[in-house]
């Protein structure tokens, strides 16, 4: 396990953010993902799709985090998907029965084609990535990109 987050965010269009995350998900970081996806959902992109594949490991922490994440979306209109789920996080979440809460996609583009009808809600910056980088158990990130 590693104490450091990282969130890689796409704008395809407006009202929808993909946010790659990179890392371990646990106790020590499950806020700093609840806190930066949260600012994201309203900030004008509560569609939000969490691509999970550079995931390495997943706790119980991570999943009140996506519970967390799941209401804020809601609240804001829109809608929390997740892409790209390692086994081992299916597993949970089908144990739990988040997996008929949360919506899970086998990829990103599938996750992308299933939001395609949500309506937008922002006028955010369509085709930027911005990377927010996280770290410790502090919850502080440790810097922001703009464009890249």
């Amino acid at each position: 396990m590693t104490d450091t987050l990282e969130l890689t965010v796409q704008h395809p269009r407006p009202g929808l953010a993909i946010a790659t995350v990179t890392g371990d998900v646990d106790m020590h970081t499950a806020d700093t993902l609840r806190r930066d996806a949260s600012i994201l959902i309203e900030r004008g992109c509560p569609h939000l799709v969490l691509d999970l594949s550079q995931v390495g490991f997943f706790d119980s922490a991570g999943l009140s985090a996506l519970i967390g994440l799941w209401h804020a979306a809601q609240a804001q209109g829109g809608a929390l998907v997740l892409a790209e789920v390692p086994d081992r996080l299916m597993r949970m979440l089908t144990l739990t029965g988040l997996d008929t809460i949360l919506a899970v996609h086998a990829t990103t583009a599938e996750a992308l084609t299933a939001m395609a009808a949500s309506p937008s809600t922002s006028t955010g910056h369509p085709g930027s990535i911005t990377r927010v980088s996280s770290a410790d158990g502090t919850g502080e990130p440790t810097g922001v990109q703009r464009p890249v």
